[in-house]
């Protein structure tokens, strides 16, 4: 008997769809006074960071609830959610209720909910190895247990110039945004083992933030895996960054997306997010 089998993600991954396999994302809601953006794939991800730069009014971001999740599930008889870190959403708990009740309503279904403990372009690399995974024709748990392995050794690094709607939100601490906001500093920052935004350091310019990037990314054991790097409204920074990568990790991987509509929420206009494999990945 055939299984049908499906990936899940929710929008935070900017990953809207995922060529070879059975695919669905849910979308999160930005939220302002006067509108609601669904990040459904077809949000101008960047117009809306440009309106929100200077909106005064209160925003905000909504998870996916349980019937979405369960909307997303249906029809499968395996499924494979993956989701924004709990430690910051609301999302991954949903999905794990949705995945209790779709079990439960229909026996003999599976569903495996990972928490990437993360965001966006590490949520991508996650998603990728999964389908990669699907292909080669895994079973359910062989297919569990190597992404529980695979995700300890899956990262991200941040270079943002604005943290005003992190804090805005409670992500980080008022204090630490009101440092970025100063002329020219960017916050170097990583998503913590706990699933939290660290904050590594601070620089000056452009410039010494891609240093940092690659200078992180060589402590952190990157060697020449498959690196994400996603902007919002940052397509030259991107590029540039690709380019130093490649010139110092021989035979390094590396891609660009565009941040979708919650990554460009939090990340807001200029900031960069970077997905990478370690090498024992």
């Amino acid at each position: 008997m055939l299984m049908n089998t499906k990936i899940v993600v929710d929008s935070s991954a900017s990953l809207y769809t995922l060529q070879g396999v059975d695919f669905e994302c849910v979308p999160l809601k930005i939220i302002t006074d006067d509108a609601e953006y669904l990040d459904n794939g077809t949000v101008d991800a960047v117009g809306m960071a440009q309106t929100l730069r200077t909106y005064k009014g209160k925003t905000s971001t909504s998870c996916p609830n349980v019937s979405d999740w369960l909307a997303a599930y249906e029809g499968a008889d395996e499924v494979y959610a993956i989701t924004i870190t709990g430690t910051l959403s609301g999302s991954y708990n949903a999905a794990q209720l949705a995945a209790e009740e779709y079990q439960q309503e229909n026996p003999g279904k599976r569903v495996f909910v990972l928490d990437s403990l993360s965001t966006g372009p590490e949520q991508r690399l996650l998603a990728e190895h999964l389908r990669d995974l699907l292909a080669e024709g895994r079973e359910f748990d062989e297919v569990c247990e190597e992404m529980l392995r695979y995700h300890k050794h899956t990262h991200l690094l941040f270079s943002l110039e604005s943290l005003a709607n992190l804090a805005r939100n409670g992500r980080v601490k008022p204090a630490v945004a009101a440092v970025a906001r100063m002329l020219g500093i960017r916050v170097i920052g990583q998503a913590s083992e706990a699933g939290e935004l660290d904050v590594l350091c601070k620089t000056r310019g452009e410039h010494g933030a891609l240093e940092r990037i690659v200078l992180e990314l060589k402590e952190h054991g990157y060697t020449n895996g498959r690196l994400h790097i996603s902007h919002c409204g940052n397509p030259a920074a991107a590029e540039r960054l690709k380019h130093m990568v490649k010139a110092v990790f021989d035979g390094a991987k590396v891609d660009i997306s565009e941040c979708g509509g919650l990554c460009s929420y939090y990340a807001e206009l200029g900031g960069l997010l970077v997905g990478y494999e370690d090498a024992e990945a």
